[in-house]
């Protein structure tokens, strides 16, 4: 007998298209867009200690991700300072408003998630959500 269920990139195709309709009210409340969230949630760690890393770290072209930082920058949520050790770079780090922003859009997006998983028992719950963050690790690392 063959096995019925959705190939998985279907399935995550369609997972992911729900969940980013869904936050987009969360980030549009805070004014901002998708990878303004992305970056602000890659510094929520600590410093990048070059915007290149950044860039690497948020999955976002180099270039692309610059005006991405100005905005966040021009607003308050973040700084660029020189790089003692090289002053060529750029070090990139969340402001206090930045950190209260990035929990905000945070816990706005757990309800969303909260919701989307309601379907679930606690114990389907949780599993789900540690096996996605182990593949999610795995496939960042790769």
């Amino acid at each position: 007998m063959v096995e019925q269920r959705h190939d998985l990139g279907a399935a995550f195709a369609w997972l992911a298209r729900a969940l980013m309709k869904a936050e987009e009210p969360v980030l549009r409340a805070h004014e901002v867009e998708m990878w303004d969230y992305v970056v602000l949630t890659a510094l929520r760690e600590g410093p990048a200690p070059t915007q290149s890393e950044l860039a690497v770290s948020a999955g976002r072209d180099k270039t692309r991700l610059i005006p991405i930082l100005d905005r966040l920058e021009a607003r308050g949520l973040l700084r660029r300072t020189p790089d003692p050790a090289d002053r060529r770079n750029r070090v990139v780090a969340l402001t206090a408003d930045g950190r209260e922003l990035v929990e905000s859009c945070r816990a706005g997006i757990r309800e969303v998630e909260a919701e989307l998983l309601a379907g679930l028992d606690g114990h389907e719950r949780r599993t789900f959500v540690i096996v996605l963050d182990r593949l999610a690790d795995t496939a960042r690392d790769r």
